[in-house]
């Protein structure tokens, strides 16, 4: 339905007034943007739907129309003068507290106690009215009394507010705004013919604002991102040079997982450490259930210092471009770019800012959408070590650079399940990935159910944080194994051979990566043998790339199964075939291996058709 075209503002106004009257009703609350009027926030989409009553004489249907920067319902607010603001906006947090500077009112439960992931305190003053009121963002151990914080200060006599470095004046901190700042708010002042400041004279001016020349509300939101970034940086250095740096030890994070009631086998643990340092991407595939999110989620809370460090988002079916994890210019604000609500973008640009501090993002059920429409260009520079172009215009306000970085200290992870809703991975994909497949033993179900209780991933937070260093330099490490390097290529060379018959070889880089994942299998568990470390190597980077049908797949598969067992032994008949085969025999090379190959005969024998994710 498209918006009627003889609303006019008086219609919006009585429509924005009958909302503050008798509130929002349940389920019309706004999602991203919000109309910003007479202090009040209010739902876009709402408002024109009641001014259709005003004027036409009937409520429009909501769903009957878009919302967001661009639409119709927008761009009729914005021509009758609404000013519409994103939902975690300080624009409107500020004209409240401008407006209630000027009253006696020193009730502060109106505002957020948290935003923009630090904790939010406002003060009028305590039992007397303050003559600077204040907004402060604070990380602990930081406090207004002790510490250093980004901080408004609103100096009503003269009519402007300060967005400062804030330094506590009660109690000195140990902390320091570790950047160069030199002019004080005593100095800004004194060279602007304001007399001495009352208060906080030695916290440092980043921005002045006249009350009575305010620029617009994205200046607001841009200038304070700018400082929060600075002070989360600063933070993040701090705590670092606090902890230290120890080496990088699974032994730590598999004690803590036992702490936190996340059963996990330790095998399966380290094939997922392994990976992530020989490559930062891996895929997790396999049982729906199985902890493929859950070992994501343990690794990233146990090694990261706070939550600004990853974002697990889950992946829409929707999913046809970019936008959702990179954003878009906005053709109509050119000063604009609209960063996406998953907040992957910012993760993006913080890891480049923080290079010293690993950075995660857990893209879960990452294969809803085909992969290769949002994922492409992260597939490309991977490789290429290029830029993504994100924009090309020198106006935009809000901190995205035109072009953006893969940084090195970004690991990516993807979580998989495979059924009728889900849409299969493209060699391309899996080329680029070390893929690691989950399954649930009898025995391990045994266990699980004998020794069921609640996860507490509490336990697990930053306790690995002193190791993230150590975790980044082994990443850095592009040595290959060396150790049975000959038995290493010839049994490579072996499967090229056979794989090469389906279309599913390997190149240059899977080589390359292989070589690499075996060195750091080694570094990291140095009890593995060298047949265990093929195996793994054969299972995450050559047998991913299998599918075809029976007639083209199961010759491939029984030579390939030949190479994991020793002594006289018909394949077909004794091991796939055979329900009760024990995989860990004393004859077997490669257990992990075998045992999928033959999960892979199976199906292409009963289905007509096999791939390594649906076997």
């Amino acid at each position: 339905m498209n918006i009627p075209q003889n609303i006019t503002k008086e219609d919006l106004i009585k429509a924005a007034n009958r909302i503050i009257e008798e509130g929002i009703p349940r389920n019309a609350h706004s999602s991203t943007y919000d109309v910003f009027y007479k202090n009040e926030l209010l739902p876009p989409k709402l408002v024109v739907s009641y001014a259709n009553v005003f004027r036409n004489g009937i409520e429009l249907d909501r769903n009957s129309f878009d919302g967001g920067i661009g639409t119709d319902c927008f761009k009729l607010l914005e021509n009758y003068g609404f000013e519409i603001i994103k939902k975690d906006s300080i624009y409107p947090i500020l004209m409240r507290f401008i407006d209630q500077s000027e009253t006696d009112d020193l009730k502060t439960l109106i505002y957020p106690k948290e935003l923009k992931g630090l904790e939010c305190k406002v003060s009028f003053g305590k039992g007397v009215k303050a003559q600077i009121p204040w907004i402060s963002f604070l990380k602990k151990p930081n406090t207004t009394n002790k510490g250093i914080y980004p901080v408004y200060l609103y100096f009503k006599d003269k009519k402007i507010i300060i967005l400062a470095f804030g330094v506590s004046e009660e109690n000195l901190s140990n902390e320091k705004w570790g950047i160069k700042i030199t002019q004080t708010i005593s100095d800004y002042f004194s060279e602007n013919n304001l007399g001495k400041p009352f208060r906080y004279g030695s916290s440092h001016v980043f921005k002045v604002y006249n009350i009575n020349r305010l620029p617009k509300p994205e200046k607001f939101d841009d200038d304070l991102n700018k400082i929060i970034e600075i002070y989360k940086i600063n933070q993040a250095k701090i705590r670092s040079e606090e902890v230290g740096s120890l080496n990088f030890k699974i032994t730590n994070f598999l004690d803590f997982l036992n702490i936190s009631g996340l059963q996990m086998n330790s095998l399966l643990v380290n094939r997922f450490i392994a990976s992530l340092i020989t490559k930062p991407f891996v895929i997790l595939t396999g049982l729906s259930g199985s902890g493929k999110t859950k070992l994501a989620q343990a690794f990233v809370h146990w090694i990261c210092r706070d939550e600004s460090q990853y974002r697990i988002i889950p992946v829409g079916a929707d999913w046809t471009n970019r936008e959702p994890l990179l954003g878009y210019p906005n053709a109509l604000k050119p000063e604009e770019y609209v960063k996406p609500d998953s907040g992957v973008l910012d993760l993006i640009i913080q890891a480049y800012l923080q290079p010293d501090l690993p950075h995660f993002l857990i893209l879960d059920e990452m294969n809803l959408s085909h992969v290769e429409r949002y994922f492409a260009d992260f597939l490309s520079v991977m490789e290429s070590g290029q830029d993504i172009p994100l924009h090309d215009i020198s106006a935009v306000q809000n901190g995205v650079p035109p072009k953006l970085k893969f940084p090195p200290n970004l690991f990516i992870i993807g979580t998989v399940n495979i059924d009728e809703t889900t849409n299969m991975f493209s060699p391309k994909v899996l080329d680029r990935a070390n893929t690691i497949e989950f399954r649930v033993t009898q025995n391990e179900m045994k266990n699980f159910l004998a020794n069921i209780r609640p996860i507490e991933m509490d336990a697990l937070t930053g306790k690995g944080a002193g190791m993230a260093k150590s975790f980044l330099e082994m990443s850095k490490d592009t040595s290959f194994a060396t150790t049975d390097f000959e038995v290493i290529n010839k049994t490579l060379v072996k499967f090229f051979g056979e794989l090469k018959k389906t279309g599913a070889e390997f190149g240059y880089r899977s080589a390359t990566e292989i070589l690499r994942l075996i060195h750091h299998l080694t570094v990291l568990e140095d009890s593995f043998t060298t047949n265990q470390k093929i195996d793994i190597a054969i299972m995450q980077k050559l047998l991913p790339k299998l599918h075809g049908s029976r007639r083209k797949l199961c010759p491939v598969l029984e030579t390939l199964g030949s190479f994991c067992i020793n002594g006289n032994v018909n394949i077909i008949n004794d091991v796939y075939e055979e329900a009760d085969f024990d995989y860990l025999g004393v004859n077997v090379i490669y257990p992990l291996s075998l045992e999928k190959i033959a999960r892979m005969y199976r199906g292409a024998t009963d289905n007509g058709f096999a791939s390594f994710a649906e076997a």
